[in-house]
This record gives C-alpha cells, sequence and structure tokens, in this order.
C-alpha cells in the first residue's frame, strides 16, 4: 500500500509517494513539467507522474496527505488582517477575499483534482490533513539516518509556526517547542532580498551568493533595530519595519530610513553597499543559528541534528553550524522548502498516524541521492531528438563517459541529461551543466552566454566521494550541495587580490578558480559511486586525464526557467544557450551542428528570475 504527500497553493508544488516498507517509490516538483518556476497550483502532472510509478509496482493507494492545514492558516491571516486591515485595505480585501472564496476550501479542490485522475479514490476516509511544521520535520527526521535526532524545522511561516524544535525516536516525532509568525527567520531573510533588489522567495539565494562581496558592516545595526536575539537563538522581530501580510513588498517605508541605505531596484546596476547588507544579514542569519543548534544540544542532549524548512537551504549556514557546533551528525533534507513538504506528509502518515517500524542503515538516508523523478529510456530519447530535427551521434554508454571528460579537458561547456530526475533545488549529476573548474574564465563564460545571469553568481564543484579531504576542509559526505566549505590551503594560490574598482572583479586565486567563491569557498557535492555510478564514472575519467577530481556542476537550465526535465527539454535548453555539447543518454549533440531553421524555430527569451 503506497501513500502519497502532497503540497501546494504556496509555491514549490510537488508530490512525494512511499512504499509499504517506508521506501520513496518518487518524488517530483510541478514546475519540472509545466515549466513554470516556483509553480504553487494543485500539481496534477506531478500527482499523475507518481499515480503511473505506483501503479507499475503492482500497488494500490493507501491514503493521501496533504501538508497543511488550511483553517489554521486562514485563522493567523484573518488576525493579522484585522490588525493591518486599516493600513492596507487593498491587500486586505483582496487576500480576505482570495480565502473567503476558495482558499480556505482547499480541501474541496484537492478533492476535485483527486476524483478526476482516482475517480474510485475514497477520499472521505483516505484523503487527511497535517500541520505544515509536522511536514518539515517528518520530511526531516524519517528518511535521515539517526535512529534518535533532534529536529530543527526553519521557514518563512506555515499555518501560524514560523520555527520548531522537536525530537525524532525510532518511528515517532515530538514538538517540543515553536515560534509563531510574526516572529520568522525565513522572513527577516527575504525582507533583507527584497531590498537588495531580488525577488522574494525565489532570490534569496542570490544574496546568500553576494554576501562574500561585502562586510557584515550593518551587522550590529540589524541586531539593534531590526531584531533582538536571545542568549538561546530565539528572537522577537521589530514589527515597526516590516509588512509581511503584504507579499509584494514584505518591508515599509520606514526600512531604508532605520537601515541608513535605500532599496535597491532589480534593474539597478549592483554596488557594494547591497554586498555589505547582504553579507550582514547573512551574519546575523548564522549568529541565530549557532545559537539555536547550541542550546538545541543543551536542552535535549542529543548529539545528532535533523534540518527542514527553506532557512535550511542557506548552505553557508549549514558550513558554519557544521564548523562551529559539536554535533555528531547533521542531516538536512535536500528538499527543505515547501516541495519536501509532501515527502514529509507521506512520511508522517507512513510512521507517525500507522505507526510502521522504521528501518535505520547506520550512515545511508533513504534519499537515493535525491534522484527520484522521471527517468527516460535511450528509445524515448532517440525518438524525441529526431522529431525535434537535431542532429546527433550515437556514443554509447560504454563511451559517454571518458568522450565527454575529453571534451571538457578541451574547454567545452558540456549539458549532461542521464538516468532520473533530482528532486529539490539542487542538480546533482542527472540534469547539470558541467564545465573544467581549473579555467579562471569558466565562472564568467556560463554565467553570462550560458546562465544568462549575474556575473556574480558561484558555481558548484562535483568532487569524488574519495578525493574531497583533499580539496576541501569540510570532513564529512556533501552529496546534496547543502555546505559551504573552504578550500584547503594548498589550493590556493599566492594572488588573492581583488579589483576594488569593480565590486566583481577577481583574479585567480586558486588551483579551481571557476568553482572557488571571493571568500576561498565553494558549494561542493560529494559523488559516491554507489549513489550515482555514471556521473562518478565521468568525474574519474576527468581526473584520469588532468589530475583534478572535480567539475563545475551547475542545474541545466538558463535563468527564470526550471531544471530541465524532459529530452525535449533538454533540446530547447540546449539551443537557447552558447553551451558546446548536449551529452544525453548514450547519444552526443553538438551545437555547431545543428540546422540553422531547427535553431531559430526553438529561440526564445528569458526573463529574469
Amino acid at each position: 500500500m503506497a501513500v502519497i504527500g502532497i503540497s501546494c497553493f504556496y509555491h514549490d508544488s510537488a508530490v512525494a509517494c512511499i512504499d509499504r516498507n517506508g521506501e520513496i517509490i518518487c518524488a517530483v516538483q510541478e514546475e519540472r513539467f509545466s515549466r513554470l518556476r516556483h509553480d504553487k497550483r494543485f500539481p496534477i502532472h506531478s500527482l499523475n507522474f507518481c499515480i503511473s510509478e505506483i501503479a507499475k509496482l503492482g500497488e494500490e493507494i493507501e491514503a493521501i496527505v496533504f501538508y497543511e492545514n488550511s483553517a489554521i492558516k486562514f485563522e493567523r491571516l484573518a488576525r493579522s488582517s484585522i490588525k493591518t486591515g486599516a493600513s492596507n485595505r487593498i491587500e486586505f480585501n483582496q487576500i480576505m477575499g482570495k480565502w473567503l472564496g476558495k482558499h480556505l476550501y482547499q480541501v474541496n479542490e484537492l478533492t476535485e483534482h483527486i476524483n478526476k485522475l482516482l475517480p474510485n479514490f475514497n477520499i472521505d476516509e483516505r484523503l487527511f490533513v497535517m500541520k505544515h511544521h509536522d511536514a518539515h520535520s517528518a520530511s526531516a527526521f524519517f528518511p535521515s539516518p539517526f535512529e534518535e535526532a533532534a529536529i530543527l524545522t526553519l521557514d518563512g511561516v506555515g499555518e501560524i509556526s514560523t520555527a520548531s524544535i522537536g525530537i525524532g525516536k525510532n518511528n515517532k516525532i515530538q514538538s517540543i517547542k515553536e515560534m509563531h509568525f510574526p516572529n520568522s527567520l525565513g522572513l527577516l531573510y527575504s525582507a533583507f532580498t527584497f531590498h537588495t533588489g531580488f525577488k522574494v522567495n525565489s532570490g534569496e539565494y542570490k544574496m546568500m551568493g553576494l554576501a562574500p562581496y561585502g562586510k557584515p558592516v550593518y551587522a550590529e545595526r540589524i541586531k539593534k533595530i531590526f531584531v533582538d536575539i536571545k542568549d538561546d537563538g530565539s528572537f522577537l522581530v521589530n514589527n515597526k519595519y516590516f509588512d509581511f501580510f503584504c507579499k509584494d513588498t514584505i518591508i515599509n517605508e520606514l526600512f531604508d530610513e532605520a537601515l541608513g541605505v535605500p532599496r535597491r531596484n532589480e534593474s539597478d546596476v549592483m554596488s557594494s553597499v547591497y554586498a555589505d547588507v547582504a553579507a550582514s544579514i547573512q551574519n546575523v542569519i548564522e549568529e541565530i543559528l549557532v545559537k539555536i543548534v547550541n542550546n538545541i544540544k543543551k536542552e535535549t542532549g542529543l548529539d545528532y541534528l535533523c534540518f527542514a524548512g527553506g532557512v535550511a537551504l542557506n548552505s553557508v549556514a549549514n558550513g558554519i553550524i557544521a564548523k562551529k557546533c559539536d554535533l555528531k551528525g547533521f542531516w538536512i533534507q535536500p528538499a527543505a522548502g515547501d516541495a519536501g513538504g509532501a515527502l514529509g506528509a507521506a512520511y508522517y502518515y507512513h510512521h507517525q498516524i500507522c505507526n510502521n517500524s522504521r528501518k535505520v542503515t547506520a550512515h545511508k538516508d533513504k534519499m537515493q541521492g535525491a534522484y527520484l523523478g522521471p527517468e527516460f529510456t535511450q528509445v524515448d530519447i532517440d525518438r524525441t531528438l529526431k522529431a525535434m530535427g537535431a542532429k546527433y551521434s550515437y556514443i554509447g554508454m560504454d563511451s559517454i563517459c571518458n568522450t565527454v571528460a575529453q571534451l571538457l579537458t578541451c574547454g567545452n561547456t558540456i549539458a549532461w541529461f542521464q538516468g532520473r530526475m533530482e528532486f529539490g533545488p539542487r542538480a546533482l549529476g542527472n540534469r547539470s551543466i558541467i564545465a573544467d573548474p581549473r579555467r579562471s574564465d569558466m565562472q564568467k563564460k556560463l554565467n553570462l552566454l550560458v546562465k544568462k545571469r549575474e556575473s556574480f553568481r558561484p558555481f558548484a564543484p562535483s568532487i569524488l566521494m574519495e578525493e574531497s579531504q583533499k580539496w576541501f576542509e569540510l570532513q564529512c559526505e556533501n552529496p546534496y550541495m547543502l555546505f559551504v566549505s573552504k578550500v584547503n590551503n594548498d589550493k590556493l594560490t599566492k594572488n588573492t587580490h581583488i579589483c576594488k574598482s569593480e565590486i566583481f572583479s577577481k583574479q585567480e586565486h586558486s588551483q579551481i578558480p571557476a568553482v572557488t567563491h571571493i571568500d576561498n569557498s565553494a558549494r561542493m557535492q560529494t559523488v559516491n559511486s554507489k549513489t550515482n555510478t555514471l556521473y562518478h564514472e565521468l568525474i574519474s575519467s576527468f581526473y584520469k586525464l588532468t589530475g583534478c577530481p572535480l567539475i563545475i556542476n551547475t542545474s541545466f537550465n538558463v535563468r527564470g526557467e526550471p531544471i530541465v526535465c524532459s529530452p525535449e527539454d533538454a533540446f530547447k535548453c540546449f539551443v537557447n544557450t552558447e553551451l558546446d555539447y548536449l551529452a544525453i543518454g548514450p547519444y552526443l549533440v553538438k551545437l555547431a551542428d545543428q540546422d540553422q531553421l531547427v535553431l531559430w524555430k526553438l529561440k526564445q527569451s528569458f526573463h529574469a528570475d
């Protein structure tokens, strides 16, 4: 009997399902099918895919679980609306109108969609609704490699909770402490994301990448004016400066004056002052998180920690926690945001409600490397490429790794499309763009010509697990790119001069300059031969040719677009970049060989993300 979890209606809609033994069958985000980034609509394509995967296994669907309780959320919104209604009359009318007209009855919408795909499913008895932070907690603990651990969840806001601390043991989780709206670490970070000119709920990772270019000169001002931090890491946000009720702005007119820096418009040229703002709020977030984690260990007596919620995707802060907090084990749900709530909902029902036993394998989680989405056969790929008018060569799976590795050594940029699609925000070697990290010009080339995004955005390296300690300070596996670590000193070069006349101008300062950020850090991915045999073989081939056991790995997409899902998505994305090759299954596609009419028909423009 399979259990399906669903998350939707806010952002990053997703569906996940687990089998009768608690093993993940599949997990997918709706945006990958709909091609609408952060798609929040009911995930009809994802649900359809999961139903088909369950049918292949001959499983029946025992239950469908929704990751949020709309009644509790409505109560919180109503209270906030009443408090701010006089000053935000337009927002008040819009939000209350939506909720009274539709959102409050989300179960009805769920029922309508589920009935279309599963007409014989007994919704009255087998559709369940749970709390948002319980879903996050379940996603953090139940797939983890720990028998017992403390659980931390931090995000913008669920129904009313913004943070929770709990304990997981065997097949049960228990919440022991919560923080409530409007005191939210996620919303605080999003407020500064908006102030620096990026989009809320999608630009936070940009601000994280911007922070190393600045200095935390505003950190003390932030702590003095905007947020009161207690010794245990709990905090109070000064609501005088925020408008969390209004999603479009988050901050009010008093914010800029108090900070002493005017808000940057999205189209404005980036300047060093905003790098300083980014560095400052990042510094404050890290201070709060370290205090929270240290206090959790003190209160629970547990040396193992599981982490989920949108804040858990701050890989820089995660690296600080791993370095400064005395933990024996630290596991983060790779789909830590709302998408992962779908997986948590399924697991919560399976263990917490049904009391099914939980099997734990030491040092091995249940995420299967996060390779949980659709995969495509050689026949599927061949048929698609022919239909789209592509010109391509058959290389064969036995030769594809060595062929691509040789192309990388020549400076080529390559789209790599293999196996099952990843679940979560990171490309982990199955829907990736890859390149040679030793080339100092590769970061700028990929950002401006291929990804079509800001030049300061860093790239991640994928490194052979067995070689990782020789190159990076972080002494643990990092298969999901959830920790940022410093490059080892012996891999740095003496030239660390930064050009002050241009904020993002820097000279080569490591042996792998294309993946070394301005502060000598990298958000690396360790690649295990058992988890992703083909990708490990590719990097090994590159290692044999170059003596360098890592390659650049960035997501296979362009700005504003979701990561590619299907062979059709892959070819469309490929021809709209300036990538040199596409390695898709056993085939190799060279951009220079493509018919100009085909390229013209598929050409498109991309909106800013």
